[in-house]
């Protein structure tokens, strides 16, 4: 049996993703930051911009789909360390509470410590499964991409980041990826370096993104348990 034949448009994205191997790691999450740079910005009802922001990045994943890796070699261990995440994410504030309050967290680089979802989207169903999906589907699949999958490898061979497989860090592609994701998460800087470095021993564990996004799922799926649990909406 032949091959089967190939759309056109698919030949089109191929030969994109051919062009731009970077393409389907990095695209989903620049999406997501500025979506989430825009903040209220976005044109329309409340529950369109929940979608817009669950389904543009979501939508680059499926594009970017073939062109990448996501085998999951560990699942009980990968699941295991993503609720040590969790852990580490909301314990401080548990055992010391305010811890994130003080100046050192809250400030002018940072921010403060307080829920992007607003009040009023937090009794909306819809607004809030998308919030749900978001967190636990197309976040991790984003930021893990761009993360593990991408910039410690561009960091370490700018000229051709596939030079290093998946997995493969340098001392100082290490440490940098983990401060970055720790910076990215602003008030929770330090709870994100933790992560960051957790994260990046399991990848270079592992050498697979596909556990990688089951840690990052399994972390935020706990954490949107606890939220809607609690009522503590500042980690979300």
């Amino acid at each position: 049996m032949g091959t089967p034949p190939v759309a056109p448009g698919q030949s089109r994205l191929r030969a994109l993703f051919e062009r731009y191997p970077a393409l389907p790691y990095v695209a989903p999450f620049v999406a997501f930051m500025v979506l989430l740079a825009l903040g209220s910005d976005i044109p329309g009802p409340p529950r369109v911009d929940s979608l817009v922001r669950v389904g543009v990045p979501a939508l680059l994943i499926i594009l970017g789909r073939d062109a990448l890796s996501l085998r999951i070699e560990r699942l009980a261990a990968s699941i295991a360390i993503g609720i040590l995440v969790f852990v580490v994410w909301v314990g401080p504030d548990q055992l010391f509470p305010g811890y994130h309050s003080s100046i050192l967290f809250e400030n002018s680089l940072t921010g403060t410590f307080e829920s992007t979802l607003p009040p009023e989207a937090r009794t909306d169903p819809i607004r809030l499964g998308l919030r749900l999906i978001r967190a636990t589907l197309v976040v991790p699949i984003a930021e893990e991409l761009f993360w593990r999958g991408w910039l410690p490898r561009w960091l370490d061979h700018m000229h051709d980041f596939r030079a290093s497989g998946l997995g493969s860090f340098t001392r100082f592609s290490f440490l940098a990826t983990a401060v970055l994701f720790g910076v990215e998460h602003g008030v929770l800087w330090d709870v994100g370096l933790v992560a960051g470095l957790l994260y990046n021993g399991w990848m270079m564990k592992t050498r697979s993104l596909g556990d990688l996004i089951v840690c990052h799922a399994v972390t935020n799926g706990c954490l949107a348990a606890w939220v809607l649990a609690t009522g503590q909406w500042e980690y979300w």
